[in-house]
């Protein structure tokens, strides 16, 4: 039996901003599109629904020129705590937990795979675990343009 562990991609991180500055730059798609994905990544978002049963879609561009098309459901949103979405082609769960630390906040965000052998199948052809690495760096940078 696989454990939950084997199955996921992880991070965790804390930003030296508020926990309404982070809620709002994972949840205004204006946003969302300036620091989504790897880097070198550029998005469009055609629809973000953010309700439960609502959906994402959205098409990451590829420095290379590449389009990736990606549709998502959210499952659950808690305001200022909680975002669970699922992806499909891949088939993962995401989850991403806000806490609220002062004037920081704390970001734990997991992909969950189906299998282990999924998420290493993904992690080596995406490369999803650098990926998620440069998302969260993505992120931080963005902050610090927008709020300087």
């Amino acid at each position: 039996m696989e454990s939950t562990e084997e199955k996921q991609i992880r991070i965790t991180g804390t930003f030296n901003f508020p926990i309404d500055v982070l809620w709002d730059a994972w949840t205004s798609p204006d946003h969302v599109a300036k620091w989504w994905g790897p880097d070198g990544f550029t998005n469009t978002i055609h629809k973000m629904d953010l309700q439960k049963g609502g959906e994402w879609n959205l098409t990451m561009h590829g420095p290379d020129g590449t389009n990736y098309p990606n549709r998502s459901v959210f499952r659950e949103i808690i305001p200022q705590k909680k975002i669970v979405f699922e992806h499909f082609n891949p088939h993962f769960f995401t989850t991403i937990v806000f806490r609220s630390e002062g004037n920081k906040t704390y970001i734990d965000w997991t992909m969950l795979f189906e299998t282990a052998e999924m998420r290493e199948t993904i992690i080596k052809a995406n490369k999803a675990d650098e990926g998620l690495k440069q998302n969260m760096e993505r992120l931080e940078k963005y902050l610090s343009q927008l709020h300087a």
